[in-house]
């Protein structure tokens, strides 16, 4: 048996019945990881020592109790790097733990290797890390899709059961659909963000990969949850959400925002999910068209507020307490700037510059003022559509995975792939990625990713209505031929 095919729900099952034990995934990992990280590049540190050490020790009785999971290069474990794709962090080793891994450890889960991203979490491809591009497992000429792209290709490329990313613009559900495998981007405020490198501080989100609903549900219990170190996190209940997981839709209206399904969709993309709304029919759903008005403008709103939120955030990086330094500066103003321009990578100095301009006096009110009330417009727009349905169903990238270099000279195509999950992180509602078929190209099948949202907090639901689409397709359980 191939444990590295297998799914949390699975490993756990099996570690109770003491079939095998939390040292023996590791190693299976590792022999995986062996063989397919040189195609892949989806790892940037691999501490295998460290998880034999802790799977010795792992307490199987433990929601999560001996299993592993892989860590997005921006999420603070105590002792382990955390570069964030950059060289301004190469060589930082995080003092403290994240609460999502502080959480992952109460609950007995081991955090093993830490995956790669585009640099601090600003790109769509992993084409912006500063270390290496990560392949997509199913063709390894094209992208994984990011930021959180690292992560979405160890699941796919089974080198890791399951992984945390963090979710700005689409971060984990884009990644996930361009790879085949399931990702869940939370409410705003469900999970702590305590120990996340932060992007963009009104948007950031941590959420997991798996390779089933089910997956996503264990770890989503284990890493929600009121934090008194993040004032942005919610005082709500946290339900089981392994427990009402659904495999009908009886009763569910699914809402079809028109301004999703547009010119510029791949056509096989559109006809998957066309199939996919034909197939959530059968189970019982009702397909209720909306309208969300104000999508053109999810694009420039987010491009706005999110490079003005990493202007400010990314000015802790100066060389003075932590990270890279620049050597032998002249003075101290000659410090700042080779020390921001030797450590940030292209794509990173764009959106500070971006961001910077449009906070600047003179400019404030005209943009990111601006911004910020069509924002609450959005939000508006799906409170108003959340009224009529119980949930929202559409693409979640308009084509499959792009050849690696296709676009990096051309940053405003890059930025509207994530045209269809941007919307939701500015509304702060949650959201998730399931397969729901493949596009043929170039004689290779490329995975498509059908996406529902829902209310802010409704994660069950949305997970009981994800999870009925998937264990009835049976999409999920494709595996990526790489290796």
């Amino acid at each position: 048996m191939d444990l590295t095919t297998q799914t949390l729900q699975q490993l756990q099952g099996r570690l109770r019945a003491k079939e095998i034990t939390p040292t023996e995934i590791i190693e299976a990992l590792a022999k995986r990881i062996e063989a397919v990280e040189p195609k892949i590049q989806a790892l940037l540190d691999i501490n295998l020592e460290s998880a034999l050490v802790a799977a010795r020790a792992a307490d199987v009785s433990l929601p999560l109790g001996g299993l592993p999971i892989a860590i997005k290069d921006v999420i603070n474990t105590r002792g382990e790097p955390c570069t964030c794709g950059s060289q301004i962090l190469k060589n930082y080793r995080a003092p403290y733990d994240a609460t999502v891994i502080r959480k992952l450890k109460e609950a007995g889960a081991i955090p093993f290797t830490r995956t790669n991203m585009d640099e601090f979490a600003m790109g769509s491809s992993t084409e912006n890390s500063s270390y290496h591009t990560t392949k997509n497992p199913w063709d390894t000429g094209r992208i994984p899709g990011g930021s959180s792209g690292g992560s979405a290709a160890a699941v796919a490329a089974r080198e890791a059961i399951a992984a945390l990313g963090s979710d700005t613009g689409g971060s984990i559900r884009q990644p996930a659909a361009l790879c085949g495998c399931v990702g869940l981007k939370p409410s705003y405020g469900r999970v702590s963000r305590y120990g996340l490198v932060a992007f963009a501080s009104s948007l950031d989100q941590i959420g997991p990969f798996a390779k089933s609903v089910g997956d996503c549900a264990m770890l989503l219990n284990a890493i929600s949850g009121r934090d008194p170190m993040d004032s942005t996190s919610l005082d709500v209940p946290v339900p089981d959400f392994t427990a009402s997981l659904a495999k009908d839709m009886k009763g569910v209206r699914l809402g079809v925002p028109k301004e999703y399904f547009i010119d510029g969709i791949a056509p096989e993309v559109r006809a998957r999910v066309e199939e996919a709304m034909k197939h959530c029919q059968s189970l019982g759903a009702e397909l209720v068209e909306i309208s969300l008005p104000h999508t053109d403008y999810a694009v420039s709103v987010y491009y706005i507020i999110a490079t003005a939120e990493a202007s400010a955030n990314l000015a802790r990086f100066d060389g003075v307490r932590y990270g890279h330094r620049a050597d032998a500066p002249k003075d101290l103003l000659d410090h700042y700037l080779r020390t921001r321009a030797e450590g940030f990578g292209p794509e990173v100095k764009r959106r500070i510059i971006l961001g910077t301009y449009v906070l600047s006096s003179g400019y404030y009110d005209a943009y990111y003022l601006r911004a910020q009330k069509v924002r609450t417009l959005i939000r508006k727009d799906f409170s108003d559509a959340f009224q009529k349905v119980d949930a929202v169903i559409c693409p979640t990238s308009p084509e499959p995975a792009f050849e690696i270099g296709d676009r990096t000279a051309d940053p405003l195509r890059m930025y509207l792939a994530d045209i269809f999950t941007i919307a939701a992180n500015l509304a702060g509602i949650c959201g998730i990625s399931v397969p729901c078929g493949f596009a043929e190209t170039g004689g290779k099948k490329l995975p498509v990713g059908l996406q529902f949202l829902a209310k802010e907090l409704e994660e069950q639901k949305l997970l009981s209505i994800a999870n009925a689409y998937e264990t009835t397709t049976g999409w999920s359980k494709e595996v990526a031929p790489v290796g």
